[in-house]
Order: structure tokens, then sequence, then C-alpha cells
């Protein structure tokens, strides 16, 4: 039947010929009707559907103690035809989940194998999938420990994918996880990022991260194998799968054992183009994993380069967030080595003479920054930072002006360069910004005093690690 056909099709009468059947027919004609409701899915208006849910929920439960394969035939059917009126509607699948579809259908997985858990395992991923309430039941009625059993023997690679992505959508939820855990069931999770549609293997990508919030779940997540189905994951042409994977596994990176291997499986040029991206919150993902991945010097090295082509060859913004990310590398001694040997003060140099306000104000911070470590100075000094910054003391922006200002305080305060900036003391900006120091210095000076009568609580590492 095509879909011109459909609309001469008295429904209702089809409708009572389909009841009929299921209430009074042999064992063949209740599967041929089932067999031509399914066909009919398509087409047939969902009040119609909607009122053939009750007969085929009375077949999918019933009790086949006997293991009667009769029944086993009429269960399948059911399910199957469940499952293409499933996939009409979301009102259609909550009225299955309200009549107890995710439950009838987790009775029945333990004891099917073959076609028929096949036909039950695709119904259940189409009730979990698009009805709360059926992920619900599935989750807190032992359906879990049903999946993981199945996954544990399951060889066949389809059921196996279907398996996988009903456990992707339950392991977003927090009891799940716990369970997961509990049943050792973590290395299913890292599986399903790899196999099954782009969705489910996203969901499971998410919640790997969920996992990797903990300093146990990073390290579990790791030793499981999961950076590299990861990465890949973060290589999709979608955008949203991209961020999902790159915040992933900013997450994992914070197990600095790990560092390293991110790395070596391409991560830092994916970063790289989200923080080339128009996608603030990619900017942001990447910002942040470049800090993290930066305390390997190698990494260092290598993020550096590639935030040099950036401000190079990128736009305002692409520009912009890497010269931020200077800025934040420039705050950690491993990295500052690694800053000023990379080529990139001259590049900084120029886009604080040629960049938007924004990039500015990030290359003067970095700038700010890398001038409190004695050989930067030098090399800022050497790059002609210092005349640049003495102009910006007067600048209308009041960040450039601060970060110019903090600069030549340092400088100010080094021998080498006491007397080539000593005459711009009576500046305002620069003798705000070293009075704003030295009271800085002061309370930092006094505060490891005033932190002794203070009753600390318990510090929780996975707050740092």
């Amino acid at each position: 039947m095509d879909e011109s056909e459909s609309g001469d099709i008295d429904w209702e009468n089809e409708l009572r010929n389909f009841q009929n059947a299921i209430a009074t027919g042999t064992k063949s004609k209740r599967i041929k009707a089932m067999a031509m409701l399914a066909r009919y899915s398509k087409h047939a208006p969902e009040h119609v559907l909607a009122r053939t849910i009750p007969f085929l929920m009375v077949i999918l439960g019933h009790n086949n103690r006997s293991n009667d394969s009769a029944n086993f035939s009429l269960q399948m059917a059911s399910a199957y035809c469940l499952k293409c009126i499933a996939c009409r509607s979301d009102e259609l699948v909550t009225q299955m989940g309200a009549n107890g579809a995710a439950q009838l259908l987790m009775n029945l997985l333990p004891h099917s194998d073959g076609m028929f858990l096949k036909v039950l395992v695709k119904c259940l991923l189409v009730v979990v999938g698009f009805c709360n309430t059926s992920r619900a039941v599935v989750a807190t009625a032992g359906g879990l420990g049903i999946i993981v059993n199945k996954l544990s023997s399951c060889e066949d690679r389809e059921i196996r994918r279907y398996l996988l992505e009903i456990l992707s959508l339950l392991a977003l939820r927090r009891n799940v996880r716990r369970e997961i855990v509990r049943l050792d069931a973590l290395r299913y999770v890292v599986e399903a990022v790899g196999v099954g549609s782009m969705v489910s293997r996203e969901r499971a990508c998410q919640a790997i991260g969920m996992f990797g919030v903990t300093r146990e779940g990073r390290r579990a997540v790791v030793e499981l194998g999961a950076i590299l189905p990861v990465v890949e994951l973060f290589c999709s042409r979608d955008h949203t799968t991209k961020l999902v994977a790159g915040n992933t596994l900013g997450v994992i990176s914070a197990y600095v054992d790990c560092i390293r291997s991110i790395a070596q499986a391409g991560a830092i040029p994916l970063y790289s183009e989200l923080l080339e991206g128009g996608d603030p919150s990619g900017k942001d993902i990447a910002e942040d994993a470049f800090c993290v991945l930066a305390f390997d010097e190698a990494n260092a090295i290598e993020i550096v380069g590639h935030l040099v082509r950036i401000m190079r060859d990128g736009d305002n913004e692409a520009k912009s967030a890497a010269a931020n990310v200077v800025w934040d590398l420039s705050t950690y001694n491993h990295s500052i080595p690694v800053v000023r040997d990379s080529g990139v003060i001259p590049v900084l140099v120029e886009l604080l003479g040629s960049g938007s306000n924004d990039v500015k104000e990030n290359v003067s911070g970095a700038f700010s920054q890398m001038s409190y470590d004695r050989v930067n100075r030098i090399a800022l000094s050497d790059a002609g930072v210092v005349p640049i910054f003495i102009d910006l003391l007067h600048d209308d922006f009041e960040e450039l002006r601060d970060n110019a200002a903090e600069a030549l305080v340092n400088f100010y305060e080094d021998p080498l360069y006491h007397d080539s900036v000593s005459h711009i003391i009576d500046a305002p900006s620069f003798r705000s910004m070293q009075n704003r120091l030295a009271q800085l210095r002061e309370t930092n000076e006094r505060a490891p005093v005033e932190r002794m009568n203070i009753d600390l609580p318990a510090w929780n590492s996975d707050q740092i690690t």
C-alpha cells in the first residue's frame, strides 16, 4: 500500500477487523492481523493506532510459563507492532509507557534470544528513547542489570548495538551511573562511545564526562580506553558533537597521567579548531583544555605552535582567544619557558599595535603576566615592548592602561631597567597600579598568619585533580 491508497481506507472498519482477529482468531490470523497493523502504522490515523495499543499490550504481557513457541511468536509480533507504532509520535510512546510497555519488555528479555531478542530490544530502545516514564522504569526496576547481563553474553553485533544505545540513554541518570559502577559495567559505556548512531555515541560520551567528574572515575575511563573513541567522536563534523567530545576530553584530562596520551591521539588540533570557531562555548572548552594539556612540555610546545598560527592567520575573535590562552599559560611556571622560546612574543607585539581592543587587552595581559619573570623581561625588552607600554599608560581603554602599568611596575623594580623607565613614575596610572600591587603584596604577606585562626573544612582533592 502506498500513501495514495491510504486515503481510501475505512480505518474504523480496519480497526474492527483487527480487534476481532485478536479477540477470536487463530494464532496465524492474529499474527497476520498484527503484520497488517505494522504495515498500516505509517499511514493510519494516530487515534486509530492508539486504540490498538491495549490489545498489543495484552499479548505482550501473556504469561508464557510453558515456553510455548506459539506464544513467543505472538509476543514477537506484538513487540514489532508496538515498535512501528512508537515511531509515529511521542504521544503514542507515552501511552505505551503509561500502559507498562517497558516493564513487560524487560520481563521478556532474560528468556529471549535470536530474532525474538532483537525485536524486543529494538522496541525497548524506541520506548525508552522517547518516554521519560519508561526510562525511569528501566532505570529503577532492575532493567540495567538485565541490559548488562545481555551485553555480557551477546555476540550479535546488531543486537549489541541496540543494547549499547539503551545503556547510553540510561547512563545520563545519576542513579544509573552509580549502579553501572557497582555492576562493573563502565566498560560498556566506553564501548558505546564508538558504537551505534551518532546521537547515541554523543550521549555515551556525555556520560563518560559525568563519570570523569571524580578522580576515580577519570582514572577508570582512561584505563578502559575511553580516550581514542572520544577523540574519534571529536572529529565529527557535527558541531554539537564536537563540543560534547571536547568537553569530555577536557574533564578526562584532569587525570594528568593521561594528558600526553590525549595529545598523541590528535586532540590538540581539534581544540585549535574550536578556538578558531565562532562559538563562545567552544572557545571556552578549548582554552580550559589547553591550560591543562600544557602541563606536559611536549603538549605545550604543540599548543603554542597552534596559537601562533591562529594569531597570525585567524580573525579578531580567534586572535583574541589565542592571546587569552597565552595569557593563561603565562601564569604557570612550567609553561613560561615554552611560551618565551616559541617565537610568540614578536607576534604578540605586532597584535599589540594593530589588533582590536579585545586582542590588545589579552596581549597586554599576557605581557603583564610574563613581566614577573626576569628572563621574560629581557625578552620583552628586546622585542621593544617597553616603549609600547609607556604609550599605553595614556590609552583611553582602562584595561590596557592597567596591564601596561602592571608590567612597567615590574620593569621599574628590576635594577636592569629601573633607570630606563623611572621617568614615568608620576603617570597617574603607573602610581595607582604601584600602590595597588604594594597593598596586594602586604595582604599576601599577612595572609598566612590570618589563616591560622580559621578552621578550614576537610580538603576535597577532587576539586583540583
